[in-house]
């Protein structure tokens, strides 16, 4: 439950004249061609975009009006996702850059793009019982399975074992400890997200 003193703590400053200074360079527009669309002179603008005066409301909606804009989207804060980048990666059957352990051989795939949103890895299990396991594997963020080949238990640390077979998928909470376990001869194969 979200409590007003959470809000108010997520509640950034609001900083008026950055953001009507973001607003003119996203529709590409200099000072003079703002201060002509909204009839304030470029003096005012400036002094508006560099935080050394408040603008009256008579100001406020004329650079609404100009810029083309409604009320409220100059008192909230910028979308900051990014947009598309363009990037791409392909790994190759087989080509991903390995890491074995005594439980799993770990092969990274789209290895060579940096600053990713999510880790995407190829992962033969190799462990067959829990004991194969100092203790619960657990790190930060969330986990997305799909048992590519074979059939493996899953081990949650506050769940029962789950067994899965090949186009089983799963998705958990990776903070919560957590192991997988080949069952049977083949060793079982996953496609494994982290993010």
């Amino acid at each position: 439950m979200v409590t007003r003193s959470d809000r108010e703590a997520s509640v950034e400053p609001l900083q008026l004249g950055q953001r009507v200074r973001e607003i003119r360079k996203s529709k590409n527009l200099t000072l003079e061609e703002a201060s002509k669309l909204s009839g304030l002179a470029r003096s005012t603008l400036s002094k508006i975009e560099n935080e050394q005066i408040s603008p009256t409301f008579a100001a406020v909606t004329k650079l609404v009006t100009g810029l083309g804009i409604d009320i409220p989207q100059l008192f909230t804060q910028p979308d900051t996702r990014t947009t598309a980048t363009g990037r791409r990666a392909i790994t190759r059957k087989g080509e991903g850059q390995l890491h074995p352990t005594t439980t799993y051989e770990h092969e990274l795939l789209a290895d060579e793009l940096s600053g990713k949103r999510m880790i995407p890895y190829r992962t033969t299990v190799f462990a067959r019982s829990f004991d194969d396991y100092q203790d619960w594997v657990r790190h930060e963020g969330e986990e997305f399975l799909l048992v590519l080949s074979g059939r493996l238990a899953l081990f949650t640390e506050f769940y029962q074992p789950v067994e899965l077979g090949e186009g089983d998928s799963a998705y958990y909470d990776a903070e919560m400890g957590h192991v997988l376990v080949s069952l049977g001869e083949e060793d079982a194969v996953v496609l494994w997200v982290t993010a």
